[in-house]
C-alpha cells in the first residue's frame, strides 16, 4: 500500500493536474498559427537557368580567389566609396604635363608600347600596367623629365608597380631592367630613380586602376562573358596611349570600355549605367578606331590576338574595318521637381551650383605646385633622343616567353634607336 501511494505522489509531481477555474470557464491556450511562406512557382526553364547562372558565378568567384582576388559582398559599397575617393586623389594633370620642356605627347605611344611588351613578357598582373602609367603621369606632372630619362622613369615606375601588385617571383630584377634597356643606364640609376619617384608621389600607391573597376563591374549580379571582358580590356589598354583619356577617372574608363564591348558583342544596353562622361570616352574611342584603326600599337594587337584573350584585337579591328560604329542613343532625362522661388516662405533652399568655368577637369587634386629646385637632378645633354614607334619587331613571338627574352631580341632600345635616327620622331 505504501509503494502505491509513493508512485502516485511521484506521478503527480511529474504530471501535475490542472486546477479547475473558479469561474467555471476553462481557458484553452492555443499557439498562434504561423502562415507558411510558399515560394513563388518557377517554370522548369527559369529555375534551370537561374541554377546555371548561380553555378557560373560561383565558379568564376572561385577562379578569382585562386588568383588572389577576393570579392566580399558585405563591403562592396564601402569599397566603391573608398575607390572613388582614391581615384580623385591620385589623378594626374595634363596641363602640368604640357609644360614639360622636352617631352611631347607623340613620344608617349612609344613608351607605352615598350612597357606593354615588358609587362606581357614577364606575365605581370593587369593592374600593374595601369598603376605604372599612373605613377609616370603623376611624376611627370610634378617634375621636369628630360628625354634621355623618359625610359628610365618608365622602367622605375614598372618596377615599383610590380613590387606593389605582383608576386615576388614575377618582379623583374635590376639586372633584368638593365638588360632590357641594353645597358643604357647603370643598375644604380634604377634604384636612385625608384627612390626619387616614390618621394615625389609621396608614397601613395593605392591607386584604383581601371582593371580593378572592371572586375567589380563584371562580377556583379550578372557575370559578364569572358569575351566581353577581354574586348573591354583591349579598349582600356588603348586609352593608355593617348592624351585625351588621361583626364577621365579609371571608373569612367572601365565603364566606357565595358559599354562599348557589350555593344560590339551584341549584348543589351544598360542605359541606366551610362553617364555623360562615359559616352564622351566612348566617342573618343569610337572615332579614333573608326579613322585610325590601322595605327594601333602592333604590340597591343599581337597581345590581344591570342586565343586566351578571345582574339579581342582581331574582333575589334574587323568590326571597324567593315565600317561599324557605336550607336549613341540620347539619355532619358528623369523628371525634375521645379524649384520654388527663394522669396517664398515655404520654398526649400536651392542648391549652390558651380559654373563650368570654376571647375577644370585637367586640374589635379594632388598638390599642383611642382617643385623645380635650382640643382635639378636631371641635366640636359646634347645626346637627347626622341622615342618613336618601332616597326622592326619580331613577327612571330615564341609561344613560351622566357624572362626578358622577347623584349631583348624583339626590339632595339628606344635610346639607341633614336640616336641612329634623330629625325624619325619629327616625321612620325
Amino acid at each position: 500500500m505504501k509503494d502505491i501511494t509513493q508512485k502516485h505522489y511521484r506521478a503527480s509531481l511529474i504530471y501535475p493536474k490542472k486546477r479547475p477555474s473558479p469561474h467555471g470557464i476553462i481557458k484553452v491556450h492555443k499557439s498562434p498559427t504561423v502562415p507558411l511562406c510558399v515560394p513563388a512557382r518557377r517554370s522548369p526553364r527559369s529555375a534551370k537557368s537561374a541554377l546555371i547562372q548561380l553555378r557560373q558565378r560561383d565558379a568564376q568567384i572561385t577562379a578569382l580567389r585562386r588568383e588572389g582576388i577576393l570579392l566580399e559582398e558585405e563591403y562592396r559599397d564601402d569599397i566603391r566609396h573608398y575607390m572613388h575617393d582614391m581615384e580623385r586623389y591620385t589623378m594626374s594633370s595634363t596641363q602640368l604635363m604640357d609644360q614639360q620642356p622636352e617631352i611631347r605627347w607623340h613620344m608617349r605611344p612609344s613608351l607605352v608600347d615598350f612597357l606593354v611588351e615588358i609587362h606581357f613578357t614577364f606575365r605581370l598582373r593587369p593592374e600593374t600596367l595601369y598603376l605604372t602609367l599612373n605613377i609616370i603621369d603623376r611624376y611627370v606632372s610634378r617634375r621636369i623629365v628630360y628625354i634621355k630619362h623618359y625610359q628610365l622613369v618608365g622602367c622605375a615606375a614598372l618596377w615599383i608597380a610590380a613590387k606593389f601588385e605582383d608576386a615576388k617571383e614575377r618582379v623583374p630584377t635590376v639586372q633584368d631592367l638593365a638588360q632590357i634597356c641594353r645597358d643604357t643606364y647603370e643598375e644604380s640609376a634604377f634604384i636612385q630613380m625608384e627612390g626619387h619617384v616614390l618621394s615625389t608621389i609621396q608614397w601613395t600607391l593605392g591607386h584604383p586602376t581601371a582593371e580593378a573597376w572592371l572586375r567589380l563591374m563584371c562580377c556583379g549580379p550578372c557575370m559578364e562573358e569572358p569575351k566581353v571582358q577581354h574586348v573591354a580590356r583591349f579598349f582600356m589598354e588603348i586609352t593608355l596611349f593617348y592624351r585625351e583619356f588621361i583626364k577621365y577617372p579609371p571608373s569612367t574608363i572601365a565603364l566606357a570600355a565595358l559599354t562599348l564591348s557589350r555593344f560590339l558583342c551584341g549584348k543589351p544596353r544598360r542605359m541606366w549605367e551610362e553617364t555623360e562622361e562615359c559616352l564622351e570616352v566612348i566617342d573618343y574611342l569610337d572615332t579614333r578606331l573608326s579613322t585610325n584603326v590601322n595605327d594601333l600599337s602592333e604590340t597591343l594587337i599581337k597581345k590581344y590576338s591570342y586565343a586566351f584573350y578571345s582574339k579581342a584585337a582581331t574582333f575589334v579591328v574587323q568590326f571597324y574595318l567593315q565600317g561599324g560604329r557605336f550607336v549613341r542613343y540620347p539619355l532619358t532625362s528623369l523628371p525634375v521637381t521645379p524649384k520654388r522661388s527663394s522669396m517664398s516662405s515655404t520654398g526649400t533652399p536651392m542648391s549652390y551650383t558651380t559654373s563650368p568655368s570654376d571647375v577644370s577637369d585637367d586640374m589635379p587634386l594632388t598638390p599642383t605646385t611642382p617643385s623645380f629646385p635650382d640643382d635639378k637632378e636631371n641635366v640636359p645633354s646634347s645626346s637627347a633622343f626622341e622615342p618613336v614607334l618601332n616597326k622592326n619587331r619580331v613577327e612571330t613571338p615564341p609561344d613560351q616567353f622566357l624572362p626578358h627574352e622577347f623584349v631583348t631580341f624583339g626590339r632595339p632600345v628606344l635610346q639607341s634607336l633614336n640616336v641612329a635616327s634623330p629625325r624619325a620622331a619629327m616625321v612620325s
